[in-house]
């Protein structure tokens, strides 16, 4: 019979049931819960950075081993149904976009002022008459059907009204082909979204995910991680502190990188900024737009 406090027995069997529900483990030992855990509680930038997987939604199952022996029998596993529905964010997550309208939504304001350090130089009424203009074309330009974001090609980027500083964020987007657009962090270029190897990209090599505006460090995915062009794909991005982490379609493409600052390169990231759909000229469909903050270790 399983021991009733929970300890493992030495030289008999145990049992062990382990259940995932999303960020939620839960581990019974011998008829004891011993975890029920959420990893949303984990904000320390540092361990984040050092522990990625934690983020991971999807993994293999295996057994580790420290050179002793051990035996494993009656090893059952019991999938357990998704019942995910467009634009509902999962625990923990709000959606950034509600299926219906771009409500928490705005245009970018046009050149220079696209750069978030001209931007904080504008006087309160040239902001709200700089913002109103761009308001006016993104209006004209993103529209909300059929529960995603479609965008006709023309017009600047969409941003988020919010500022953001450390977040996860989950987002569906897809592209046509030769497409071009990517994800701005803190208002800030851009995890990359393109078709690799179509006539005209800049990059032609890689795949979508990548830092494309790194000069210093890694600019590279990881790995290529694309679905066809025309088919839906997903990014979860981690950003804390200075550095992302990136998947793709459940693959780790970017792993502990700081974005660098594209518009200061002699500074480091902003602290906090918007969100942004970038554009390059093309139309664009984005849906499942989840965003978690993630407080920073001191206000915890």
């Amino acid at each position: 019979m399983p021991a009733k406090n929970g300890t493992p027995k030495i030289g008999e069997w145990n049992s062990y049931e382990i259940t995932t529900r999303g960020r939620n483990i839960k581990v019974v030992l011998n008829g004891k819960t011993i975890v029920d855990t959420d990893l949303n509680s984990v904000t320390d930038p540092e361990t984040i950075h050092k522990h990625p997987g934690m983020f991971r939604d999807r993994g293999r199952v295996g057994f580790l081993g420290h050179n002793d022996y051990v035996e494993f029998l009656n090893i059952r596993i019991k999938e357990l149904r998704s019942e995910d529905k467009d634009n509902t964010p999962p625990k923990g997550f709000k959606a950034a976009f509600n299926g219906m309208n771009l409500n928490g939504w705005k245009g970018l304001l046009a050149r220079p002022n696209d750069n978030p350090i001209k931007r904080a130089a504008l006087s309160k009424e040239q902001l709200k008459e700089e913002q109103a203009k761009a308001d006016d074309s993104m209006r004209q330009h993103w529209k909300a059907h059929n529960g995603e974001i479609v965008f006709d090609g023309k017009g600047q980027s969409l941003c988020t009204l919010k500022d953001y500083g450390n977040f996860e964020m989950l987002v569906d987007w897809k592209i046509p082909p030769k497409g071009d657009s990517g994800i701005y962090v803190r208002g800030s270029p851009q995890v990359q979204i393109w078709e690799p190897k179509s006539p005209g990209q800049f990059n032609p090599v890689d795949g979508s995910g990548g830092l494309y505006n790194n000069e210093k460090g890694p600019r590279h995915p990881l790995k290529f991680a694309d679905k066809p062009v025309g088919e839906w794909n997903r990014f979860r991005i981690v950003m804390a502190g200075s550095d992302l982490h990136v998947w793709l379609n459940g693959e780790l493409v970017v792993k502990d990188t700081a974005l660098e600052n594209y518009w200061d390169r002699s500074q480091p990231i902003f602290p906090s900024g918007q969100i942004e759909l970038q554009n390059h000229g093309g139309p664009l469909w984005f849906k499942n737009i989840y965003i978690r903050e993630i407080p920073s270790a001191e206000a915890n």
